[in-house]
């Protein structure tokens, strides 16, 4: 939530209005309201509202107080904003704070704080999009099981326009990720800069126009007599450190990936944009402003974001490539552990789509992806995790987030579960990784096979063979139930025991306020 005026109304209204509350002071985790009459909180209404993890009265401080988490201060400046400062103490706030503090005031790790910064500005800035994207994997998932050719309900020809129009209709929330998170980021970092917004989104969009695109793949192209023809991919016009510099820009090399699909580049584009605007609205006359600050934002923000994060990206992929490529070559079964523990990581920073090309080669090279076999069950795991907390928690909002997510894990997607729930309570996605590890642990050391792109439950029948192409060992499929049901107990037990319980507080481990706000001051 990156706006919490809403949240801040509603608070007041249910602490017994503004004319009930004589102060309010907030900790490291809860406001703190000091109150003319405490029988006039609801408190049940108060912990059904969205970002509130819980509210108590404490008889000692004679104060009624609301778990936020790390969102606090943000939220607390929306409440005294509405109230006045006269319900204002900032001793009393420093000392509460001063004693909540973690480890009794002593300075965070700043590597747990650079973490905590970096999922919390990702989680915050998917938050609005987890449903759009688990309707399209949910779409996706379902059209799988009706196309012909996947040994389930063969309706729906493949080559169809149907199936390309209901597939195109599924993926294109995916496709333009970019632009989607490029406007939320913005909104998660700066919500009353409306400018950076449409910025972010116009940075996304640039990121994966096929302008840019076919630049550096082979594309459909209109020759001088205004007929179509294949243009061929340009040639490589550098390599350094393994990396291919496919383009150049003012003469400067370029290592342009396809960022369709991807989330971390656009919010570090937008992280940079966000003080660039606000220093250009304070320098520009009011005069000139409306056009020159977001042209200038805007074309140097996509600049630094095709001379910078492209190269590195690229580079990252080149490294990941190389390290899964060993992994794989040592034992199935160890490797199985190591990546299925630690793929969903790759997926925090959208360099999940980093590996696509791994298991395109070894699919086309041998008919079958171990490496796609072990994506699967890390899927699954995702999709357990965020079941586990449905079946665990009592508050309605939480429950309503975590099914739709969950069942598009099932169905392939994980992003639902992984920013809606999981990274939001992060020992949820611990354990399920762990969980994740132990499915394909068990998987890899007996040997299992896949043969197709499909995964997670839905994806069941890329587990038997096609005849005509390539035989699955004996038993392949029921290895496959086995694995899972192994996957999904053992997931579902860590997270339970481990992993989740509702006096936790959302965000907890990781920072929910806006992340960025001390890094670009």
């Amino acid at each position: 939530m990156a706006n919490y005026s809403q949240l801040a109304t509603d608070i007041i209204a249910n602490v017994g209005g503004a004319e009930n509350v004589t102060k309010v002071i907030h900790c490291i985790t809860r406001l703190r309201f000091t109150l003319k009459d405490k029988d006039k909180a609801d408190t049940a209404a108060i912990e059904a509202l969205p970002g509130v993890a819980g509210a108590v009265y404490n008889s000692n401080l004679n104060q009624y107080q609301v778990v936020i988490g790390q969102a606090v201060e943000d939220v607390y400046d929306e409440v005294v904003e509405q109230l006045g400062d006269a319900v204002v103490d900032d001793e009393a706030t420093a000392q509460a704070v001063a004693v909540t503090a973690p480890a009794n005031g002593k300075k965070q790790n700043p590597i747990v704080h650079a973490f905590q910064v970096v999922i919390g500005t990702i989680t915050g800035s998917m938050i609005p999009i987890i449903g759009l994207l688990a309707a399209g994997g949910m779409i996706n998932g379902l059209l799988s099981i009706f196309v012909k050719g996947n040994r389930l309900i063969e309706v729906i020809d493949p080559a169809s326009s149907t199936y390309v129009i209901i597939s195109t209709l599924a993926m294109t929330p995916f496709y333009f990720l970019p632009v989607l998170v490029g406007f939320s980021a913005a909104k998660q970092l700066a919500p009353k800069d409306t400018v950076l917004q449409f910025i972010g989104a116009a940075v996304g969009g640039f990121m994966i126009n096929p302008g840019i695109t076919n630049l550096v793949n082979a594309h459909v192209g209109t020759n001088a007599a205004g007929k179509n023809v294949v243009v061929e991919a340009a040639a490589p016009v550098a390599n350094f450190l393994g990396v291919t510099f496919n383009t150049s820009y003012f003469g400067i090399p370029v290592a342009l990936p396809s960022y369709a699909y991807t989330i971390f580049p656009i919010i570090v584009a937008v992280a940079i944009a966000k003080p660039l605007n606000a220093w250009l609205k304070k320098v520009l006359p009011l005069a000139l402003r409306p056009i020159f600050q977001p042209m200038i934002t805007f074309f140097i923000t996509a600049s630094i974001v095709l001379l910078l994060v492209g190269p590195v990206i690229s580079t990252i992929s080149s490294g990941l490539s190389f390290v899964i490529d060993h992994i794989l070559s040592l034992n199935l079964g160890i490797a199985s552990i190591i990546v299925g523990g630690l793929y969903q990581c790759l997926v925090i920073f959208g360099l999940h789509w980093l590996v696509v090309p791994l298991i395109s080669q070894e699919l086309a090279a041998t008919g079958a992806s171990s490496l796609n076999m072990i994506v699967s069950f890390t899927m699954l795991a995702q999709g357990v995790g965020a079941l586990t907390v449905f079946f665990k928690s009592k508050k309605a909002d939480l429950k309503g987030l975590s099914a739709p997510a969950a069942i598009s894990a099932f169905c392939g997607v994980t992003e639902p579960a992984m920013y809606g729930i999981n990274l939001k309570y992060v020992r949820v996605f611990i354990m399920s990784s762990i969980g994740a590890a132990i499915g394909a642990g068990v998987a890899g050391f007996g040997g299992l096979q896949m043969f197709g792109f499909s995964g997670s439950l839905i994806g069941f029948p890329n587990f038997i063979s096609n005849p005509l192409t390539h035989h699955a060992p004996a038993g392949n499929l029921m290895l496959f139930w086995i694995a899972t049901a192994v996957c999904a107990v053992a997931t579902f037990l860590l997270v339970w025991f481990f992993g989740y319980k509702d006096t936790d507080v959302m965000g907890e481990g990781v920072e929910q306020k806006n992340a960025f706000k001390d890094a670009v001051k």
